[in-house]
């Protein structure tokens, strides 16, 4: 910046004596300051100074634009390079926040903050306070380089403009600060609207409500764009007034100059640096402006992106993996309660239960029972409002909670499937490079659908499609199950996995977990009685506490509970 302020410099001074001498070059020759340099290149005429002063002049022109253009490639790499890492560390910040934040907010906003608001920072906040600053240096240094040469008309101007654009700036402030809130509102709503229509495209396509979604789209997003032109009219707009004003003042100028004795004489060098003064000086101040102007877009989404930046990080992010926590013995919750917030009622309220290792344990009851409340704070998702989850008599707590989940695996409900191969979604997380490829057909045949991967033309690197969408319901939960069994852990939650199975398929993928062993321990949800037809305890959960245990049979054989009349 300092660089390309005094190249600045260099091409307007260097106007002066090439124009002095083009229009009177005896009046250079007889200059004192010029002698030193007239007697060393050894001129005996004036008008042998007209090809170094023209060589000179386009020398200090080349170097100021090589420096403007050095200085738009740094601004510029700068710029981007922040904001990659403000969109990096939000991405991290927020994928290592509780599964309770995740829950209570719309992924729509972090979708937004993560790309949208990020590159909002970059070309309203990042760049602008760069060029800002820049143009503070450079508005200096010319109007340094023009005071010398007419200090009272520089001044003068240069006040003129400046007063011009503070009346602009107090005239457009509260405007702008209404169009950034709006913008980085509505940003948000159009991420929401299209995540709500394309993801629920089925429903779209069958019930014909593209024209409602299509409304809300536009509801979001014209206000949107509204917003941004505004500003972007704002941030423009005073450039070509203010550049006719500085043509009307040296017009002026040299009428003024051109009615004093040797008037044309005189006033071609002034007005020649003048004009390449007012050239530079009046980009810059419209720079300077728009630069301020954008600033104050984008303020609220930097508001937005400086709190996703501000999520806390746990403490074992930068540590290196947990070693599993010692499970040996049982798995116990002692006195647990649970609720989302305060005011929020009770989903669990002073449970107790005890899961041996190498058990087989379902869970079933009505809707809002809290089963799959229950299995997150067992999973570590949740962390009890009361009461405490054991392992081996040792309390999970924060500190140790990573540690546990290492024994984890989870097959839920609905089965999210990568764009990407059958083998990568198996090996879900894990890098290409290292996927254990033996691994992945060892947990597919125990998932039941290595006989279907084997017929497909490219069998295990076939392409799954976007969440999926080319498999089947139930080949997207083997894949789950697969999953699971690849992680290689000791206790896997299945959160009604084996729902979008048909019966027969369902029983073989359950007679191959039983196979597994007796050191795995299995917690299932599910809505047939009979997935839990193996487990060795069933509990059915009502009203934020345990209603009843007891095996298969023994539940078949007493009055049957509400959520499974149908299910078997």
């Amino acid at each position: 910046m300092i660089c390309a302020s005094f190249a600045e410099i260099l091409s307007i001074g260097a106007v002066l004596p090439f124009l002095a001498v083009l229009t009177a070059p005896e009046r250079i020759f007889q200059l004192p300051a010029a002698q030193p340099f007239i007697k060393a290149a050894g001129f005996t005429n004036a008008s042998q100074l007209l090809l170094p002063l023209t060589i000179t002049f386009g020398i200090a022109a080349l170097i100021s634009g090589s420096m403007r253009l050095l200085l738009l490639w740094a601004s510029t790499r700068l710029s981007f390079a922040t904001g990659a890492d403000l969109s990096i560390s939000i991405y991290r910040r927020t994928l290592y926040q509780p599964y309770s934040v995740h829950v209570s907010r719309n992924s729509s906003e972090v979708i937004n903050g993560i790309s949208t608001k990020a590159n909002t920072v970059i070309y309203s906040i990042i760049m602008p306070a760069l060029t800002l600053i820049s143009s503070s240096i450079m508005l200096v240094t010319i109007l340094m380089a023009l005071l010398t040469v007419e200090p009272i008309i520089a001044l003068s101007a240069f006040s003129g403009f400046g007063f011009i654009y503070a009346v602009i700036i107090k005239l457009t402030r509260k405007q702008q600060l209404l169009n950034s809130q709006c913008m980085a509102k509505e940003s948000t709503q159009v991420i929401k609207s299209l995540q709500e229509g394309l993801g629920g495209i089925r429903d779209v396509l069958i019930d014909g409500s593209q024209a409602a979604y299509c409304q809300i789209y536009r509801n979001a997003d014209s206000p949107l764009r509204k917003a941004q032109g505004n500003n972007s009219f704002i941030g423009q707009s005073p450039r070509f007034g203010i550049e006719a004003l500085g043509m009307m003042l040296i017009a002026v100028l040299a009428y003024a100059l051109a009615r004093q004795p040797d008037g044309i004489a005189k006033a071609i060098p002034v007005l020649g640096a003048l004009a390449l003064g007012a050239q530079r000086l009046l980009p810059v101040l419209q720079q300077a402006y728009a630069a301020w102007s954008n600033i104050q877009g984008g303020q609220v989404s930097l508001r937005d992106t400086l709190e996703l930046l501000d999520q806390p990080l746990p403490d074992y992010v930068d540590q290196p993996v947990a070693k599993p926590l010692p499970f040996r013995q049982q798995l116990n919750l002692y006195n647990l309660s649970f609720r989302y917030t305060e005011q929020a009622p009770w989903v669990l309220k002073n449970l107790d239960l005890t899961i041996p290792k190498g058990s087989r344990f379902g869970f079933i009851g009505i809707t809002g029972s809290g089963k799959s409340t229950l299995l997150d704070i067992v999973m570590g998702l949740l962390a009890p409002t009361a009461g405490l989850l054991k392992i081996d008599g040792e309390p999970v707590t924060t500190a140790n909670n990573r540690a546990w989940q290492a024994h984890i695996a989870h097959v839920p409900q609905a089965i999210y499937l990568a764009d990407s191969t059958i083998e990568e979604n198996i090996a879900f997380g894990v890098p290409k490079a290292k996927i254990d490829h033996s691994r992945v057909k060892q947990a597919a045949q125990k998932a039941q659908i290595a006989d279907i991967i084997e017929t497909w033309p490219k069998k295990y690197q076939t392409y799954v499609g976007e969440r999926g969408i080319r498999l089947s319901g139930g080949q997207r939960q083997r894949i789950g199950i697969a999953r699971a069994l690849y992680k290689q852990a000791d206790v896997i939650i299945f959160d009604e996995a084996t729902s979008a199975l048909d019966n027969e398929t369902e029983q073989a993928v359950m007679q191959a977990i039983e196979s597994l062993g007796n050191e795995l321990t299995i917690l299932i949800i599910a809505h047939r009685l009979t997935t839990l037809k193996n487990c060795t305890q069933i509990v059915e959960l009502a009203d934020g506490g345990i209603k009843r245990t007891g095996t298969y049979h023994e539940i078949i054989s007493t009055d049957k509970p509400l959520s499974l009349i149908n299910a078997q």
